[in-house]
């Protein structure tokens, strides 16, 4: 059996409860060790106001992975990660501890009742795109980044390491 060629994707991960920076890179840590898979680049994290949502301000940042994972069975793993974190669904877009949505994957364009990439409303969001094109400055036009500059986006200052 032949061994599935390395793919370049892009996750956008955000969340607004609990300790939502804590969260999110925990998330990038979970998403680095998940099999088959290594980390790229990772963004900084951002903060933004919730948009078709509530509740607290969204911290949110974009990963760079490599895989030999299809886009399906990376969907199952972020779907798992976002479930271990305590995701739930009680209605559209509301409030959650970790969102985690496939941008990128490749070249591929894929359209699936589970699965839409590239992701359908990620050229709209201030919230992925400018973290993209921090990490992949080729894939984000400055039209694009032009388009979402109404959108408040603050950058969280990088944390020391403790000594």
């Amino acid at each position: 059996m032949q061994a599935r060629p390395e793919v370049l994707a892009y996750v956008a991960l955000g969340g607004n409860l609990g300790d939502a920076q804590v969260v999110v890179r925990q998330a990038m840590d979970q998403i680095a060790a998940l099999a088959q898979t290594r980390m790229v680049a990772k963004s900084s994290l951002y903060l933004s106001a919730p948009v078709d949502s509530s509740g607290p301000d969204y911290v949110n940042a974009v990963v760079e992975i490599s895989t030999t994972l299809s886009a399906p069975e990376l969907l199952l793993h972020l779907q798992e990660l976002e479930n271990r974190a305590g995701r739930e669904r009680p209605y559209l877009n509301a409030p959650r501890t970790l969102d985690l949505d496939l941008l990128l994957f490749g070249q591929a364009n894929i359209t699936s009742q589970c699965l839409t990439v590239p992701h359908p409303r990620m050229w709209q969001r201030a919230f992925v795109l400018v973290p993209l094109a921090e990490i992949a400055p080729h894939l984000v036009s400055d039209a694009q980044i032009s388009a979402v500059s109404g959108q408040t986006l603050r950058r969280i200052p990088a944390q020391s390491p403790s000594n």
